[in-house]
């Protein structure tokens, strides 16, 4: 795996897991009682974004190793995965 399409895998790899790290944990204004006068109700009270940034980035990582493993370091291909 080259160099320039490993960092494009992980790049991918790291939207991927951030769109699904984002919601957990997340409380609503509307749930926390908290609203703020012109704010969406919907809005999160604490977004925690460098927690999930570093959620995101280590769920990536862990991805990420996994599918070098199995390309590069055991030399398998695509077509390895059907059996």
């Amino acid at each position: 795996m080259s160099l320039v399409s490993s960092i494009a895998i992980y790049f991918v790899l790291w939207w991927l897991c951030l769109f699904v790290v984002l919601p957990f944990g997340v409380r609503s204004q509307h749930e926390a009682n908290a609203v703020a006068p012109g704010t969406e109700p919907g809005a999160p009270v604490t977004p925690f974004l460098l927690r999930r940034v570093i959620a995101t980035t280590l769920l990536s990582a862990l991805i990420f190793a996994g599918i070098y493993l199995y390309f590069s370091v055991y030399q398998m291909r695509l077509d390895d995965l059907v059996p």
